[in-house]
């Protein structure tokens, strides 16, 4: 382990050299192999799938990763030694490797001061500090509960009300600066549990959503689709908060971490907006086999008939579910129109290759949900564009004994980040989707064989 301390001054400006150095060393190698990298992939990954990368992409980003582990080396260093200068538990470097967190710590370390120094600047926050927070454990945790659920709603409305944006700064962001808070103003007085720490931080989230959903801005759906997510990244804050409670009668210089933080957060959230990467087309593919040659299946997939409602719970809750197909004219150009329970899925026919393949495009397409809420139909603006379906195609394929093979695809783009997260629920969703209409087209097909 590095040995030594340094304090924030110095770990600041060799940072923020070690990344203009980092930056453009990597813009210069990706432009060796004619490619543009942007630097905001380091601290909002796109999550695009490595078995999506072509030959060329996979040297790059092996010559990337190698010419990476100097510096990463050097970076966690330069923390474990910042960590130790401050006062802070060694273990909080894993950060260091988590995206956008990473970024946040390096503010946070900027601002903490030397644990050796008697900071004026830490007495008079710690004497105003001192006299707002009330000493009680019930009391302080629902001081630090009430602020950090408050200035949570109050950047959440930031993210997705005013700036459009569902990505990091809003899923990750958030939720690691309410625990990080609320577990420090819950230890301010004296040292807490561990377990305490973690309880105040999680619950801290939770309080934020109910008030999400209670002010109609969010539905239910949606924040129990990001409540695996928030909650654990609120369970990361809160240990950070309570490591930085172990500082003892210094926690106050800490606050102007905290003030940096706050201020900071919606100018991450506003950079966000402006410079995220697009989103990755991703493909969902599922199929079944069923008992009727192509010539017969190709009848049931151009358009099929209604299906009858779903037993599936998730589509009980709102969340758009097939329910008939039509289509207009014959050939590539005809319109092909999917209703689903939210709306029509307008579908202009780019491949018609019968009974082989139909492929079209997707001209428009309605909201993926209709969102649950006690104030009855509440349009957050994630409704609106961020799971957009692209393309899609039906693929036949004749087997032996008069089988099919009915293969159905869906591309489409989620703008809602972290990718890999989201991406677990929208293809499974879809998948259920595919199933839906595959197992009524396989009914249709099969029931004209039948005597």
């Amino acid at each position: 382990m590095p040995r030594g301390m340094l304090p924030r001054s110095q770990y600041a400006v060799i940072g923020a050299i070690l990344a203009v150095v980092k930056i453009n060393l990597d813009r210069a190698i990706a432009g060796l192999y004619g490619r543009y990298w942007d630097p905001v992939e380091y601290w909002i990954p796109s999550g695009a799938p490595l078995r999506d990368l072509g030959r060329g992409d996979v040297s790059l980003y092996a010559t990337l990763a190698a010419v990476a582990v100097p510096f990463v080396w050097v970076g966690v260093a330069l923390t474990l030694r910042r960590l130790r200068d401050a006062g802070l538990p060694a273990w909080l470097v894993f950060l260091f490797f988590v995206p956008f967190l990473n970024l946040l710590l390096f503010l946070v370390l900027c601002a903490v001061p030397s644990s050796a120094e008697g900071s004026s600047e830490g007495s008079a926050a710690s004497s105003r500090l001192d006299r707002i927070l009330p000493r009680g454990r019930w009391a302080s945790a629902a001081t630090g509960l009430v602020v950090t659920a408050t200035l949570a709603v109050a950047l959440t409305l930031l993210g997705t009300v005013v700036l459009e944006t569902y990505g990091w700064g809003l899923f990750v962001g958030i939720p690691f600066l309410s625990g990080l808070l609320s577990a420090t103003v819950y230890g301010y007085h004296e040292p807490r549990s561990l377990g305490s720490c973690v309880s105040v931080a999680v619950t801290s989230v939770v309080l934020a959503s109910l008030l999400l959903v209670g002010l109609a801005v969010e539905g239910v759906i949606c924040i129990a689709m990001a409540a695996p997510l928030a909650a654990g990244i609120a369970a990361l804050g809160g240990l950070v908060g309570y490591g930085l409670q172990r500082r003892g009668p210094r926690a106050g210089a800490a606050s102007s971490a905290y003030s940096i933080a706050i201020l900071v957060l919606p100018l991450l959230l506003g950079a966000e907006a402006a410079t995220g990467p697009e989103p990755e087309l991703i493909a969902v593919r599922s199929s079944v086999v069923i008992a009727a040659p192509p010539q017969v299946v190709w009848q049931h997939v151009v358009s099929f008939s209604p299906l009858p409602p779903p037993d599936e719970l998730v589509f009980r809750t709102g969340i758009a579910y097939p329910q008939t197909a039509v289509i207009e004219g014959h050939g590539v150009g005809a319109i092909r129109r999917c209703r689903f329970s939210t709306g029509d899925f307008v579908e202009p026919i780019t491949t018609w290759d019968e009974p082989r393949l139909l492929a079209f495009s997707v001209a428009s397409q309605p909201a993926p949900m209709r969102e649950l809420s006690p104030w009855g139909a509440v349009h957050p603006p994630h409704l609106d564009g961020f799971l957009r379906s692209r393309r899609g195609e039906f693929r036949l394929r004749a087997l032996s004994g008069g089988r099919t093979l009915l293969t159905g695809t869906t591309w489409y783009e989620n703008r809602m980040w972290p990718a890999p997260y989201w991406q677990l629920w929208s293809d499974d969703l879809i998948h259920r989707i595919h199933l839906r209409v595959l197992e009524h087209v396989k009914q249709q097909s099969e029931a004209v064989r039948r005597p």
